[in-house]
């Protein structure tokens, strides 16, 4: 029986021909392409900006909750794909290999974006796009916390995201199915807290969410390090510029989250 179930949830993750024969071309593909990601992402921003600035633009709580709860709920599920569907397309590409360790950190230089591994980046791509939702249901909900909720660091971190996928699909880039991973894993925490607080029943670990978002930051900086070390003691890596973007993106982030942390944790501790 465990069996079976492995097997057909193998196959529906890196088996199925759609799967299989999932190929990112610049242009073709839906998404793939950098004018589409500057459209969304000042889309994005235009509409945040004139929504936020309507005080009346509010929704029913009672019918914004289930909205809530589909949505989060529905990332939830999505998360759990993309992790599971991120370690499996990986541990196959690794056994695959004559050097799993050199193949799990280091795509060679030619690779191009094709088969599961990449099939899971490019829907953890779009599920970057369906994060934008996260958004719009802030600015309805309204209420006095409507304006810290919708941050800085909030804004940024769902603009940033769709240009990190973006440029790991375009580049190949190595060490990404552990990013989609680790990544999609914390968002199985995060949207589930969502989920849970839009049904009314609020969880007690709201500060493990946010830690939890720190320490992926900080794992992120180890793969980097492995991915430049193979880059440099070997004939080169994948999509090492776009490690080097996400370092970047990621040293902001945990900067940010550090200060959210910071001042939503401590600073009330310290006044008690």
């Amino acid at each position: 029986m465990a069996t079976g179930v492995a097997t057909t949830l193998r196959y529906w993750l890196i088996g199925h021909p759609r799967v299989v024969e999932f190929s990112w071309k610049q242009g073709e593909t839906p998404g793939a392409s950098t004018l589409f990601v500057a459209a969304t992402i000042l889309s994005y921003l235009s509409v945040t900006l004139i929504l936020s600035r309507l005080p009346l633009l509010t929704i029913n709580p009672n019918i914004l909750r289930p909205i809530k709860v589909l949505h989060s709920g529905f990332l939830v599920i999505l998360s759990i794909a993309m992790t599971a569907g991120s370690v499996v397309s990986a541990s196959a590409s690794a056994s695959a290999s004559p050097s799993p360790v050199d193949i799990f950190f280091c795509y060679p230089p030619e690779t191009t974006p094709t088969g599961p591994a990449f099939f899971w980046a490019y829907v953890f791509y779009l599920s970057k796009l369906i994060e934008f939702a996260d958004t719009l249901l802030i600015i309805l909900g309204g209420g006095e916390g409507r304006h810290r909720r919708l941050s800085f660091l909030h804004v940024f971190h769902h603009c940033m995201a769709v240009v990190m996928c973006y440029n790991a699909l375009r580049s190949a880039q190595s060490l990404f199915p552990a990013v989609i991973a680790v990544n999609s894993s914390t968002h199985v925490l995060m949207y589930g807290y969502y989920t849970l607080s839009a049904a009314g029943m609020r969880p007690t670990w709201k500060r493990l969410v946010t830690d939890c978002q720190i320490a992926q930051f900080r794992i992120s900086f180890l793969g980097g390090v492995a991915v430049i070390y193979y880059h440099f003691s070997g004939e080169g890596c994948s999509g090492t510029w776009s490690w080097c973007f996400n370092l970047v993106f990621n040293t902001v982030l945990l900067v940010l989250f550090l200060d959210f942390r910071r001042k939503n944790y401590y600073v009330k501790t310290d006044k008690l």
